[in-house]
């Protein structure tokens, strides 16, 4: 396959992989960006954004990135802790006094942005309309109680990281997270990254296909599939469910903790713009703020028990880390999607990295490793 896009001297070995992942057959249509020292790079795409028409990947194409959401509302929260309208370590009742409730008095924003809150996952069973209205989620999250002690252990929390943090977003800038997004960032600085896609977007999004032999989900009452599907409310994968990933129901709602959906050009940018600033601006984030998202927080067996697969977290951003996505160096902050997408940024070596797709393979897969693994060599990391 001939790629679309180009790359700047020096930044080849980059095309070389993105060219591999089509030619060994991981790609259906793909797309990656990469900023150096707040200036463009590498932009490369290329594939079907549709299996069903052939409609090609274009330069603005966009597609779900499911947790990379996760690094959109972190930046706002980190955005907020340096405005000093948030204290991370306050209570999240602070700004949010319903919240305190059921022995959740003193769970921080830290401790959601971490994992260690005790609450991974919805009690309550709540409808997908329910979901989509926004409150019925706040008032489920107010009423239940953490299942361990807040602070003391560690469990993904897949959607009420973004509800919590989302909330308190809310509750700061009467805005909900996707809309503050937005008009803080998103808006000045034209990226093509949203929670709650526009209507008019809809007709640039790329379709969502599922890799053959992705292993099969765990029982549906574990906790890990009952915390991806908010209690069977939204289907995984189910990427053709009413309900499901690629329907306009679900995308242009906002679902904060998964369901964002980008360019790579977006999630690049994005983390260009916190890490060095975009086109001699200055960064987003100051050093200080992202010294403090940096430091190790959270890593090894879950509260479930879940084994340690190498994740390191941050205050709302994954880290550096050699066994599972070996990225720059040890400023290296970014966030994955479920079908394996990723975006991170590098203040150390001047890097914002986005890279999307739509054929689903996973956390942790080779085809983002690879392209990463390439800039490695082009920037010396």
């Amino acid at each position: 396959m001939d790629h679309n896009g180009w790359v700047d001297e020096g930044f080849g070995a980059v095309a070389e992989e993105f060219h591999r992942n089509f030619a060994e057959g991981r790609e259906l249509g793909a797309a990656v960006t990469v900023f150096v020292g707040g200036r463009k790079v590498v932009d490369l795409w290329g594939g079907t954004a549709d299996h069903r028409t052939g409609r090609p990947w274009e330069r603005d194409t966009v597609v779900p990135v499911f947790s990379c959401a996760k690094g959109v509302v972190s930046v706002c929260a980190h955005l907020l802790a340096q405005q000093g309208k948030l204290d991370l370590d306050a209570p999240v009742a602070r700004y949010w006094p319903e919240f305190a409730q059921g022995g959740k008095e003193r769970i921080t924003s830290r401790m959601v942005l971490t994992h260690r809150a005790g609450i991974p996952l919805f009690d309550r069973k709540l409808t997908f309309q329910e979901l989509t209205e926004w409150t019925p989620a706040i008032r489920a999250l107010e009423e239940q109680e953490p299942l361990w002690e807040p602070g003391t252990a560690h469990e993904y929390h897949a959607h009420a990281f973004g509800w919590i943090i989302g909330e308190v977003i809310r509750r700061i800038t009467g805005r909900t997270p996707g809309t503050y997004f937005r008009e803080a960032v998103g808006d000045k600085l034209g990226l093509r990254t949203w929670i709650g896609l526009p209507e008019g977007e809809l007709h640039r999004l790329a379709r969502l296909v599922e890799a053959q032999g992705r292993p099969p989900m765990p029982d549906a009452e574990s906790l890990i599939v009952r915390s991806v599907t908010v209690n069977g409310a939204l289907v995984f994968p189910g990427l053709d469910h009413p309900h499901g990933w690629n329907s306009r129901a679900l995308l242009t709602a906002e679902f904060p903790g998964a369901g964002a959906v980008s360019s790579a050009g977006g999630l690049a940018g994005l983390y260009a713009a916190a890490a060095t600033g975009l086109d001699g601006a200055a960064p987003l984030l100051t050093r200080d703020t992202l010294s403090d998202a940096l430091a190790e927080r959270t890593g090894g067996v879950s509260w479930s028990g879940f084994p340690d697969l190498g994740v390191r977290w941050g205050t709302g951003f994954m880290l550096d880390s050699a066994r599972f996505r070996p990225l720059l160096g040890p400023r290296s902050f970014g966030n994955d999607g479920a079908g394996g997408q990723f975006g991170f940024g590098d203040d150390e070596f001047g890097v914002g990295f986005g890279y999307v797709a739509n054929r689903m393979i996973g956390h942790g897969d080779a085809r983002a490793n690879g392209l990463i693994a390439a800039l490695r060599k082009c920037v010396g990391g």
